[in-house]
């Protein structure tokens, strides 16, 4: 987006930062060495720090590397217009929301034979990725949901888990990391997506499920409330099992339900276009300039 906006943009790894007029850093935590030495060796860089969901939730308030990203910085990037509520009021005038966008993507047919309820997420402690799987136990026998889990295991300990509920859950299938395509394809066939998380900056695939026109179920967390809004019957509290359980035998059982959340997730498209990040994209640069 930058490059089509006439920009020349490049991507490095943290490090030494080349010459550039503009310093976009991604996670106040994990680039803060390098919004430190662009502070330092080139004073001219303007930079743009991008907060992720544990950077908001969890890093600002308890390391000291991220919170001197967000003093540095000269705009702070966040996904959702509720973000900027969890920094200290000082820091909010240099908030610009851009939010994350997936181009619409074609359904798929479903599967016949099962209810695929989705989860796409990498198998660490914050997506909390295992809930579905736990809710799906508390179905009847009857019911025809499976959930399908697509995401990389982070460490050894969740990677056994996952194998774990695997074998004793006959519900459940956990595929592994996915090339993007393959995921976006899943999103498109699925009956419903859940996304479990405990904290998001943005979450992509939410962007990529309202493109897809896939209803979702999703915890009560701002970034998602952000977007599909407050009353939206498709919110469970955050490690609710029971309550998500009562979601997927609705959604299964109550076809206006389903249809109902679809709608809403539509509803949503505009706030997620390429058009509106791009356009986001280029007030923080004429901001800057």
């Amino acid at each position: 987006m930058l490059r089509e906006l006439g920009h020349r943009a490049f991507i490095v790894q943290p490090g030494p930062i080349p010459p550039a007029d503009v310093l976009f850093a991604l996670h106040a935590r994990k680039s803060a060495e390098a919004v430190r030495s662009s502070r330092e060796l080139r004073p001219g860089t303007k930079v743009v720090v991008a907060l992720t969901g544990t950077d908001l939730y969890r890093d600002v308030r308890t390391d000291a590397s991220a919170r001197r990203s967000l003093e540095l910085a000269d705009r702070l990037v966040v996904l959702h217009d509720r973000a900027a509520a969890e920094l200290a009021p000082r820091l909010r005038r240099k908030v610009q929301v851009v939010p994350q966008s997936a181009r619409a993507m074609r359904r798929l047919p479903a599967r016949r034979r099962v209810f695929e309820a989705l989860v796409v997420a990498h198998l660490r402690p914050e997506k909390d990725p295992l809930r579905a799987a736990q809710a799906a136990r508390g179905l009847s026998a009857g019911s025809r949901i499976r959930v399908v889990h697509a995401g990389a295991a982070l460490s050894g300990e969740m990677r056994r888990k996952a194998l774990a509920e695997m074998r004793s859950n006959s519900r459940y299938v956990w595929l592994g990391e996915l090339p993007g395509w393959k995921a976006r394809r899943l999103i498109a066939r699925a009956r419903v997506l859940c996304i479990t998380s405990e904290m998001e900056g943005g979450a992509n695939v939410l962007s990529e499920a309202v493109a897809a026109g896939t209803p979702v179920l999703a915890s009560r967390i701002p970034a998602l409330r952000a977007v599909l809004g407050d009353d939206y019957p498709g919110l469970f509290p955050f490690g609710d099992t029971g309550a998500l359980t009562r979601l997927l035998r609705r959604v299964e059982s109550d076809a206006r339900f389903l249809s109902d959340l679809r709608r809403r997730c539509l509803a949503a498209r505009p706030k997620l276009s390429p058009a509106r990040e791009k356009a986001a994209l280029r007030a923080v640069l004429a901001d800057l300039a």
